[in-house]
């Protein structure tokens, strides 16, 4: 199957808001992805959700949650709709002024993370916890869903424990499904945010292309593409830039003093930048002047495995058929690291979800998709990355896709045909 082709003007246009242009919706991003859980949640036995995890409580609410899993704020959604949502005194005075979607923002109790955690006491932690699960209780009575069961995000076994004491049941594995099946295919909104933080990657790219050369480090380099990326309205949770025999095996995810040179490799990994919580994983590879022929041939590996894959995906498809077209153990390159099974080579080749989390669902990988496959479908969006390595040093790259009826569109626009050359 070939790949998707946008029509005309569309996709990535200001990053400003406007009354003269329809760009990203954010009230219709808001409502659509609410929809989208409280559809699954009916189709459950649940009466309510409470999320904690900060992805699932953004895409509910739309609040500017960090990422990772929820410490001092937590959000109900009840099968009628409802929503509320408990966040610290800061947060939830100003979500109760700015939030207007939102009409029902309270004071939390933290009883999971920081907090109790830091308390040094058991018996302050066993009071958070308590006063937690008491809050929750007495919302879902005010909201007539006291009498149904509840389903927890998370499993965590004192908070579990904490609702029973409030005579609430429990279900610690429902509502984790639910939030999954409803963010693994995207609305155009969401698409549109991927597309733009694409778009904001690619101006770091630049920035890399116009900062490298000899003598610098790569931590100067990397400064300077980061605040690239601030300055487009980027949040900037990861990432690095790194050079030479960095790039082989893939460093440590740190960006070091070392100098560029000549005849380096640059490696520049735009994982975890993100817009409007959207998160991008974005790679590419320069070369510092001419490339050799050996970081000429890496390079048409990496990328000739790379489009093998992006032609075999499409609405149907199952992961097992579509990991064939990464490398076998060989083209691995197993050998190098003493690895005997797929499963050991985490991370080198595959394809994983994006959306407000770096990994979502699908992931195609030869360490699991053979022997438990999933249906690829229409709306999907992932990144697929490959490498190789080129003597000491070592290329990789990765586009950033969305499934469509008829093939992928891919939202990356750096150029991938040939290696990205850096004179100086």
């Amino acid at each position: 199957m070939g790949f998707h082709e946008r029509g005309y003007m569309e996709g990535t246009l200001g990053t400003q808001a406007v009354d003269w242009e329809e760009r990203i919706n954010t009230q219709r991003l808001r409502e659509e992805r609410k929809q989208k859980a409280l559809d699954r949640l009916q189709d459950t036995d649940l009466g309510a959700m409470l999320l904690v995890s900060d992805p699932n409580i953004r895409y509910v609410t739309g609040l500017a949650m960090t990422g990772g899993s929820g410490a001092d704020h937590y959000t109900l959604l009840t099968e009628h709709g409802d929503v509320v949502h408990w966040d610290t005194a800061d947060h939830a005075s100003n979500q109760r002024k700015h939030c207007p979607w939102l009409e029902d923002i309270r004071y939390a109790c933290p009883g999971l993370g920081n907090v109790p955690r830091a308390s040094g006491r058991n018996s302050a932690r066993q009071f958070l916890l308590s006063k937690m699960a008491e809050l929750v209780a007495e919302a879902m009575q005010e909201y007539g869903v006291e009498d149904e069961t509840l389903g927890l995000d998370i499993g965590n076994q004192g908070l579990v424990a904490a609702f029973e004491d409030q005579s609430v049941d429990v279900d610690t594995s429902t509502a984790g499904e639910v939030m999954l099946d409803a963010r693994k295919t995207k609305t155009g909104d969401e698409i549109e945010c991927l597309r733009m933080v694409a778009a904001i990657c690619e101006a770091g790219f630049q920035q890399i292309k116009e900062t490298a050369e000899p003598g610098v480090r790569e931590t100067e380099v990397w400064g300077e593409a980061v605040r690239e990326l601030w300055r487009h309205g980027a949040f900037v949770g990861g990432g690095y830039c790194t050079s030479g025999p960095n790039t082989w095996p893939k460093h440590q995810a740190n960006t070091t003093d070392r100098m560029l040179r000549p005849n380096d490799l640059v490696y520049a990994d735009f994982y975890n930048i993100g817009y409007l919580g959207y998160r991008s994983c974005y790679y590419r590879t320069f070369s510092m002047g001419q490339p050799t022929e050996e970081q000429e041939d890496a390079y048409e590996i990496a990328r000739d495995n790379l489009y093998d894959v992006l032609e075999r995906i499409e609405p149907g498809a199952t992961t097992d058929e579509i990991a064939k077209g990464f490398p076998d153990m060989a083209g691995e390159h197993a050998d190098y690291y003493g690895a005997e099974e797929p499963w050991e080579m985490t991370t080198n080749h595959w394809a994983h979800g994006l959306g407000l989390q770096l990994y979502e669902v699908p992931l195609i990988w030869r360490g699991i998709s053979p022997e438990h496959p999933i249906e690829i479908e229409e709306g999907m969006t992932m990144a697929v990355e490959t490498q190789e390595p080129a003597g000491r040093q070592g290329v990789r790259v990765e586009e950033m896709v969305v499934v469509r009826e008829n093939g992928v569109e891919i939202l990356s626009e750096w150029p991938v045909e040939e290696i990205t050359r850096i004179d100086y």
